[in-house]
């Protein structure tokens, strides 16, 4: 990745210059005009890619700022010191948890960012003549944006119905819908005109984009409540492959960065990854050496693992065995309960060779026999298979979980919106 940042310097602080307000303007004739960036292919490039390091990178992105979010509201983390008033606010939950909060401002900043980015970049390749590098370019920004969508309608109940100055709100549900629109816009550009093999050596590396779109729109289809569309998204899923926001020793893994290396923010929570008694993790179960380890010198004892446990670990955009989660929770949720059983214990029993990221459990298939034992075996899974992906609050409310068992439903809206948009929503009571 970091040939990739130098390659495409120029534009992407071309976008970070067009940002910033100032009372005269500077004008650099060596640097690339907005005309001639957004007119350009590799211009394009270097706008997704200054979009993939907003979403990715920092403890400002949002992969941070969903990890953690998610992370403290849903018990999978602990917080290490409350110095961290962001994470503190978290920690605690309910009311603690304000329109001040400044982790939840990077996520709304900057989700809002990186839609802006993809729209200018699926509208500027539209004008290009290689269709089939527009394809290329429509794919990146389109799972970007999606991506970005689905984050907010995940954690606010509102969100906004577009980029600008007042804008008004749409249901969560309808932020879903406006997801799977962006994704189904990109698989037509790919049928029509398949990506080239000149994009892809241009590209930044980590996505495989077709399935990367199908995957995602297998989440937000299940979210939406379309499970024969969700199951059908999700078998158009290669599991073999894998996609991913990569890192290096320049731009760094942020949750490791922030919080596994210094020991200082916060850790997993414990062997049982915030899972109550019922649905503790079983013994033996391969995933809890996966996603935790042990510090048998200083506290805490279990530490954070799995994708954040190194400066150059890769973030999965999603995991492979997402999609046979789907399927199981969808098959139960549509009364096909020995299908849900089938995708249930694939997970179940996969062993870590046998999976993309080494995710396994390695386990005795499940025998249970009913839509709800089915579900309950579906969650479990989806929390332990999934950890620390950001979609456990999601989760939690869509299987009917007891808010005993989390510390918000949904969260407040920034001030820095709500101070400049009279449109936006009240907030939740909890």
């Amino acid at each position: 990745m970091k040939k990739i940042l130098y390659k495409y310097q120029i534009a992407f602080l071309l976008g970070i210059v067009s940002l910033t307000s100032c009372k005269k303007d500077f004008v650099n004739p060596n640097a690339p005009t907005t005309d001639q960036v957004f007119s350009s292919a590799r211009g394009l490039v270097g706008v997704n890619l200054g979009a993939q390091r907003t979403y990715s990178l920092g403890g400002a992105s949002v992969v941070y700022g969903l990890t953690t979010a998610n992370g403290f509201v849903t018990n999978e983390v602990i917080l290490m010191n409350a110095g961290n008033v962001a994470e503190y606010q978290f920690s605690r939950g309910g009311t603690a948890v304000d329109a001040t909060n400044t982790v939840l401002a990077n996520i709304w900043t900057n989700a809002n960012k990186v839609i802006y980015d993809a729209n200018s970049v699926i509208t500027a390749a539209e004008a290009l003549n290689d269709k089939a590098y527009a394809s290329g370019l429509v794919a990146h920004a389109s799972i970007l944006k999606a991506l970005s969508i689905g984050t907010m309608s995940m954690l606010w109940e509102k969100v906004p119905a577009g980029i600008g100055a007042n804008v008004q709100f749409i249901d969560r549900t309808a932020g879903f819908t406006a997801a799977i629109a962006t994704i189904d816009n990109a698989l037509a550009k790919i049928s029509a005109n398949a990506i080239s093999a000149s994009y892809a050596a241009d590209a930044v590396p980590g996505m495989d984009y077709v399935n990367t779109l199908n995957a995602l729109k297998a989440r937000y289809l299940l979210f939406s409540g379309k499970y024969a569309e969700a199951i059908t998204a999700a078998n158009l899923v290669d599991l073999t492959k894998k996609s991913t926001f990569n890192y290096d020793a320049v731009s760094t893994n942020p949750v490791f960065t922030t919080a596994t290396a210094t020991n200082n923010v916060y850790q997993a929570i414990d062997s049982t990854l915030g899972l109550p008694a019922a649905l503790a993790p079983t013994a033996g179960d391969g995933r809890i050496a996966f996603y935790t380890s042990i510090n048998a010198t200083v506290a805490p004892r279990f530490r954070i693992n799995g994708f954040f446990n190194a400066t150059t670990t890769g973030v999965p955009v999603y995991l492979p065995s997402e999609m046979t989660l789907i399927k199981a929770e969808a098959y139960a949720r549509t009364s096909n309960l020995s299908s849900a059983l089938t995708e249930l214990n694939k997970v179940i029993t996969k062993t870590a060779a046998a999976d993309p990221f080494k995710v396994g459990a390695n386990l005795a298939a499940s025998t249970a026999s009913t839509a709800t034992a089915i579900l309950d075996e579906v969650y479990k899974n989806r929390c332990i298979e999934l950890y620390m992906s950001g979609l456990k609050l999601e989760d939690m409310r869509r299987f009917g979980r007891a808010t005993t068992e989390r510390k918000r439903n949904f969260f407040p809206y920034p001030f820095k919106e709500r101070d400049g948009n009279p449109n936006t929503p009240a907030d939740p009571s909890f």
